[in-house]
């Protein structure tokens, strides 16, 4: 943050004048495409749930996106897996099927990101020619990234023969004791996953619905730019949409805490070469209000009710 902070120093006073030509329906409607893009969340999780748990609800899937929403604030992105997987056993899903699920709902996430920024590269060709010829390779490059981690990650899921590679790997260090701990506790990790995703891969329906539900409200998100800067007519919204895209898929491949400082970084060099450094800054504070803040504040709130009810339940068994 302080390396994307120092980069855009003079741009804070065409930053705040750009947002102070913000109106309450641009706020109001990039808030309702944040919560849309939730509810879709909640929707992917539901369809999967219910290949596990028949009597799986839709807001138990609104639920866990939300409380995921939390999580990733409250722990820059280290416990949102958990926290999905805990959601879901919670909700009588067995632990080997929640991690199969949390794991594919990743690998199908990722994949929807290449699949959509393409299409909409290829939407705006010319328009994304022109300003990022300098980086098509960087797009193929993301590209790939994030389809070789949709392969990697299936393989951990299913696949029989990638387990025993990796058992074969770390063989080599099963001379140390707590090695050989973990490769035990991981063996018997991998025969429930194994079992849970094969499983799960079949459901061809669901899966399909999944991937066409993480198109849909990745698009829900990617617009938001286009809401922030449709006031000066700068950009359409595939264009606006397709430099989102590119920009949230090559900020992906940068290591960083649940994206701070990798997305504002990307964000803010690829519009800029589009729209100029105020516009891009703004519009990049009201993308991060909309995906990172907003969805934290209402997680807090399914969080705090939680709480409230555990609460109440422990105050009715006292009382019993």
């Amino acid at each position: 943050m302080g390396a994307v902070i120092y980069t855009f120093r003079d741009m804070g006073e065409p930053v705040f004048e750009e947002l102070k030509k913000t109106t309450s329906k641009v706020l109001f409607g990039i808030c309702v495409m944040s919560f849309c893009y939730e509810l879709l969340e909640g929707a992917v999780t539901f369809i999967l749930g219910r290949c596990y748990n028949a009597d799986f609800r839709y807001r138990w899937g609104v639920e866990s996106a939300f409380l995921c929403a939390f999580y990733k604030v409250a722990t820059l992105g280290s416990g949102t897996g958990v926290a999905s997987l805990c959601n879901l056993v919670r909700h009588g899903v067995g632990y080997s099927e929640s991690f199969g699920l949390s794991m594919l709902s990743f690998a199908f996430h990722r994949l929807s990101i290449a699949v959509f920024s393409a299409v909409f590269f290829l939407l705006s060709r010319e328009f994304m020619v022109l300003y990022y010829g300098n980086y098509l390779w960087l797009l193929a490059a993301g590209c790939a990234l994030q389809i070789a981690v949709t392969i990697v990650v299936i393989l951990f899921c299913c696949s029989v023969t990638f387990h025993r590679l990796i058992f074969r790997i770390l063989g080599c260090f099963q001379r140390w004791e707590r090695v050989k701990h973990i490769v035990k506790e991981l063996k018997y990790q991998c025969e429930g996953l194994e079992q849970s995703s094969s499983y799960l891969l079949k459901k061809k329906k669901g899966i399909a619905g999944m991937f066409l539900l993480d198109l849909i409200k990745l698009g829900f998100w990617y617009a938001i730019p286009y809401v922030a800067l449709s006031g000066g007519g700068r950009l359409g919204f595939a264009e606006a949409a397709a430099v989102t895209a590119m920009s949230v898929m090559l900020a992906s491949a940068i290591p960083a805490p649940a994206g701070i400082g990798s997305t504002e970084f990307v964000f803010i060099l690829l519009f800029e070469k589009t729209v100029g450094a105020g516009p891009a800054g703004s519009a990049l504070l009201l993308y991060r209000f909309a995906t990172f803040v907003f969805p934290f504040f209402v997680g807090f709130l399914f969080f705090a009710a939680r709480h409230v009810r555990k609460e109440r339940e422990k105050k009715a068994e006292t009382v019993r």
